[in-house]
């Protein structure tokens, strides 16, 4: 049975990660996780992650759903300098868990060839250090602005400020073993993306 591929997905806002992951999962034998979604996941009631948020920052922050209510943690973090880094400090090894988690049982799964992780903060969050391969999605600057602002409707100045806040494109370069340019059309990127997986399960 062939060695499954741990493989962190990486890259800015804008830069076309979802179209790309859903490529893969349509064609490969894979699993895929968006980091953003599995830290829902790990907080939601009655998590550990949840009880330690709901010590660190008081009931206020549940919503009448008994769930956390997004809103107010952002309220709070945006409040209080040193808030966010302490409720990082919970989630990121918590979604770390989850993550290497669902590795293992994908190891033992003959279905599974590839386990891909998606988030724009996987190199600042260690994961270069887990992943056989990491990953970086490109698009110029100019193109992810375009992006932005027809699917999420940002102006330009808030799409600046958001790329700004990220890694800079010489930092994702550096800490990625691969790199797939998602400028063009996007039957160029699925070319870069099934000659670098040829050597793995092909599905129509």
């Amino acid at each position: 049975m062939r060695e499954l591929r741990f493989i962190g997905i990486t890259g800015g806002v804008g830069a076309g990660k979802s179209e790309i992951l859903k490529y893969i999962a349509k064609h490969y034998m894979c699993e895929i996780y968006l980091a953003d979604e599995v830290a829902k996941e790990v907080q939601r009631s009655g998590t550990e992650c949840f009880c330690r948020l709901l010590r660190l920052m008081g009931e206020k922050v549940i919503g009448e759903d008994g769930e956390l209510a997004r809103g107010k943690v952002a309220e709070l973090i945006f409040a209080d300098s040193g808030m966010r880094e302490q409720v990082n400090a919970i989630v990121h090894p918590a979604v770390k868990d989850y993550l290497l988690e669902r590795l293992e049982s994908a190891k033992r799964n003959p279905k599974v060839e590839l386990f891909f992780v998606e988030a724009a903060l996987l190199i600042e969050t260690g994961y270069g250090e887990l992943v056989d391969e990491m990953w970086y999605i490109y698009a110029s600057d100019t193109i992810r602005s375009r992006r932005l602002r027809e699917a999420r409707g940002y102006d330009e100045e808030k799409s600046r400020r958001i790329m700004a806040s990220q890694l800079s494109e010489d930092e994702f370069r550096k800490a990625s073993s691969f790199v797939i340019d998602n400028s063009g059309l996007l039957t160029d990127t699925y070319q870069q993306i099934d000659k670098k997986l040829e050597a793995f399960t092909w599905q129509e």
